[in-house]
């Protein structure tokens, strides 16, 4: 057999359906899905079981935007003896296309899954022993600096899917979880999610030459101040525009202006490089916003968050990022325009917008 498994938020799991259905239809491949309220995954079955590897070559991972990491599906092992599970796991293992270069182990993110940490850790150091002992795995070497992650998921103590994924076509991280630290000086949990965007969507290349000292940013909604906070860490001049409190120490750092305004009213005196917005408002105004300071120029490159709807929120996305598509487009700029839900964000998704 072979599908498609897709890690997701829990709750998220519709919309994870309707996004890889679309995707693969826009490819020429139909199939179903499988998705259970709150499993935290979504498995897309093509009706023709050899396309769920084809997607995975032609799709790019990236743009998906409510899969936080993904595998081919080569076994199902839902019978797993207590006694002996590294032996049904190893000889799944063997259907994969080549030797993999990488391997983990993983649960859905579900309370369920965290109960499995126990069984996660027990059978690690076996599993990599029978797998290095029958050739289903390597370590790295600079020969092998892509190649492919063999997945093991757990969903039970006797239930595993069995796969694979192209390291460079998913997520760096386990089940697409970066593991970031809460820095104690940060006035609140939102710095991470503009933490977890700038690892996302830049490369460490990009983020060095794009978050150098000295460069200008707003932050547009920024009390009380998390995402300041991101950008004066990397010692840039930023413009705070709320009318909210900022945190006392964001202002002592002498890098932040705070400007009680309303920030869709708010206009910069000059471009600065970037715009970073977490206003709670429908998300086609916010859509709207970040559109505009690209398009007058205000700013070069934005990060902001669209907070969804209950209902159609894989809908709700597809307009607001086709709206962008269109000023942009009208406006007749090179862009690149990226959109995902990344773990730290919770009834939202995070956009990268920015000028080539």
């Amino acid at each position: 057999m072979s599908a498609l498994f897709l890690h997701c938020r829990g709750g998220f799991e519709t919309e994870g359906a309707a996004e890889i259905l679309a995707r693969a239809a826009e490819l020429g491949v139909t199939g179903y899905c499988k998705a259970k309220a709150n499993s935290a995954y979504v498995v897309f079955y093509p009706h023709v079981p050899s396309q769920a590897a084809e997607l995975h070559r032609r799709m790019t991972f990236s743009a998906l935007i409510f899969a936080r990491q993904w595998f081919v599906v080569v076994a199902e092992c839902f019978d797993l003896p207590v006694t002996d599970r590294v032996t049904p796991l190893v000889d799944a293992a063997g259907a994969l296309p080549a030797m993999a270069s990488e391997w983990v182990i993983e649960t859905p993110d579900t309370n369920e899954g965290k109960a499995l940490a126990a069984l996660c850790r027990g059978i690690q150091s076996p599993l990599q022993l029978a797998l290095t002992k029958a050739e289903r795995w390597a370590p790295e070497t600079d020969s092998m600096a892509a190649g492919l992650r063999l997945h093991v998921c757990f969903l039970s103590g006797t239930a595993a899917y069995v796969g694979y994924a192209d390291r460079s076509n998913s997520a760096p991280w386990p089940m697409g979880i970066p593991r970031l630290k809460f820095p104690r000086s940060a006035p609140s949990r939102s710095t991470l999610k503009l933490e977890e965007a700038l690892l996302w969507f830049l490369s460490p290349a990009t983020r060095a030459a794009l978050l150098r000292p000295g460069m200008r940013a707003v932050d547009l909604g920024a009390a009380p101040g998390g995402w300041s906070w991101q950008l004066v860490k990397h010692h840039m001049s930023v413009t705070a525009v709320d009318n909210g409190t900022l945190a006392p120490e964001l202002l002592d750092s002498g890098l932040v202006e705070h400007r009680r305004e309303d920030g869709f009213r708010y206009r910069p005196a000059q471009a600065v490089e970037w715009m970073v917005c977490d206003i709670v408002e429908q998300p086609i105004r916010v859509a709207q916003l970040a559109a505009r300071w690209l398009v007058q120029g205000w700013c070069r490159r934005a990060i902001f968050n669209l907070k969804l709807p209950m209902k159609r929120r894989f809908q709700e996305v597809e307009k607001c990022l086709a709206l962008i598509h269109a000023e942009l487009g009208q406006a007749g700029f090179n862009y690149r325009l990226a959109c995902k839900q990344l773990y730290h964000d919770r009834e939202e998704v995070t956009v990268y917008l920015g000028r080539e």
